[in-house]
This record gives C-alpha cells, sequence and structure tokens, in this order.
C-alpha cells in the first residue's frame, strides 16, 4: 500500500455553509440542468472506490478507477434525481465483504488518482473528511445504519451511526459512544466531520465539537456511504432487497496535510 509522504489535497464537490449546514454547490453546468447519469459526474471520486452489495459470496463487486469514472448501479449507486447527490444503498441480504457480516454500498478511500489503497497514521500530519448527508431509510428489526467512518488496520476506529432515532460518534468497538441526538428524522441533512491529528480525532456535527478521542493507528483510511448494520440473520425481515439501508451524500472533501 502507499502512504501519503506529503502534502495532498483531494477536494470532491464543493460546499457553502449556511447556518450550521452544509449546502451542496453543483461543480457543473450539466448539474444545473439536472443531467447526469454517473454518480462520478455529481461527486469527484477520482480518489475513492466502491464497494457495493452485489457478487459473489464474500467477494462484492468492487469498482475502481477509471471504471468508476462511468459506472452507476441503480439503486445500490446512483445520481439523485435532481443531481444533487448520490444515493447508496445497501439492503439486508447483500453480499459482505469476507471481515464483515454486514453489507455496504460505501466509498473506500483511495490514492490521488484512484489506482491504488492508501493508509495514513493518526499520530502524524492532519486528515480531514467532512460529509454533507441525509440519512434516508433503515433497515426493520434492527434499524441502524453507519454512513461515515474512520477505519484504522482490521477495523473501525470511529463512525457517524444511526440506530433508529438516535445518532451517535462511537469509540471503536466500546459501548462509550457519544450521543448527538436522540431524536433525528429520516432525511435530515447534516454535516458529519472528522479531523484527525496529533494523536487525537475530533468529531464535529453541523460545526460543532462534539467529541474528542484517542487516534493512536495507524493503516488509517475514510469511508463513506451505506454501511447497513442489519442482515437476515440479526434477524431482519423482510430477508430482501425491499428492506435496507440507504444514505445520500451530497457532498464530500478529503485533506491530508504533513
Amino acid at each position: 500500500m502507499r502512504r501519503f509522504n506529503r502534502t495532498t489535497t483531494v477536494v470532491l464537490g464543493s460546499a457553502t455553509l449556511v447556518g450550521a449546514l452544509a449546502i451542496a454547490i453543483p461543480a457543473t453546468s450539466a448539474l444545473a440542468e439536472d443531467d447526469c447519469t454517473y454518480p462520478a459526474q455529481v461527486l469527484d471520486l477520482k480518489s475513492w472506490k466502491v464497494t457495493l452489495p452485489v457478487g459473489e459470496d464474500e467477494e462484492p463487486t468492487e469498482i475502481k478507477q477509471p471504471e468508476l469514472a462511468e459506472f452507476e448501479m441503480d439503486p445500490w449507486f446512483t445520481p439523485l434525481e435532481d443531481c444533487s447527490g448520490v444515493q447508496f444503498r445497501s439492503a439486508v441480504d447483500g453480499v459482505t465483504t469476507g471481515g464483515s457480516k454486514y453489507p455496504r454500498s460505501e466509498l473506500r478511500e483511495m490514492n490521488e488518482d484512484g489506482s491504488d489503497e492508501t493508509e495514513w497514521s493518526g499520530e502524524s500530519g492532519t486528515h480531514t473528511m467532512v460529509i454533507d448527508e441525509a440519512i434516508t431509510q433503515v433497515p426493520n428489526d434492527k434499524p441502524d445504519v453507519v454512513a461515515g467512518q474512520i477505519h484504522g488496520g482490521d477495523d473501525d476506529v470511529s463512525v457517524f451511526r444511526l440506530e433508529g432515532t438516535k445518532l451517535y460518534v462511537t469509540d471503536g468497538d466500546t459501548s462509550d459512544h457519544h450521543l448527538i441526538t436522540d431524536d433525528y428524522e429520516l432525511g435530515t441533512r447534516f454535516e458529519a466531520k472528522f479531523v484527525v491529528s496529533d494523536g487525537e480525532i475530533k468529531a464535529y456535527y453541523n460545526g460543532e465539537l462534539q467529541t474528542t478521542l484517542p487516534a493512536d493507528f495507524d493503516a488509517g483510511y475514510f469511508k463513506a456511504g451505506a454501511y447497513t448494520q442489519a442482515n437476515c440473520d440479526s434477524p431482519s425481515d423482510p430477508c430482501d432487497e425491499t428492506n435496507y439501508g440507504e444514505v445520500h451524500i451530497y457532498d464530500i472533501q478529503v485533506t491530508h496535510e504533513d
């Protein structure tokens, strides 16, 4: 794997803050005309790959650059009708990776041209991800969805996670999570932000600092999308594609500084 060894900036789309919320600004005139076919026409995805909840057992479909530039798969990974964002959907019966029992439609951070996976240390440099997004659907029975995360090594370090109406920033696999709100309404647009620097993670919601966590990890990277925390064995009924978690992403920005 390649590591960042210099200042790297990846900007996906652009945003203007109005009050506490980030409002996405279309990057091209095509978006203003509601004319988009691929997610990469809405979000700049050159430094990402996507994993989808379809494919062979423990071998979900994975799309990298340059194919990602002209790829979509409705309804799992597709532009919204008005081209304002991208829909990420993951059903409870979806294919999972070998390291997880839950399905995902999720971006994984790559290097600058998308050709290789990247990683960085939580104890050096400054690493920031800002997502303008909304969680729009949760699965039945176990209504849990992860909408953005820092991953380190073999496990997640911290995530924005919705459980029913309770939105949390998590502290690894512990139960000591920070409650952001206990009355989140599906479809509510919000800004999720992680800043990792000097061995600390600062997590923000709509511009307000929520919690500070230790960042004593290597091999870190960002992820964003719909990581549904339910499956057919949870159980979550029905066990089919009508039962899913879904996230809309309107803008996403990642920066790295040495």
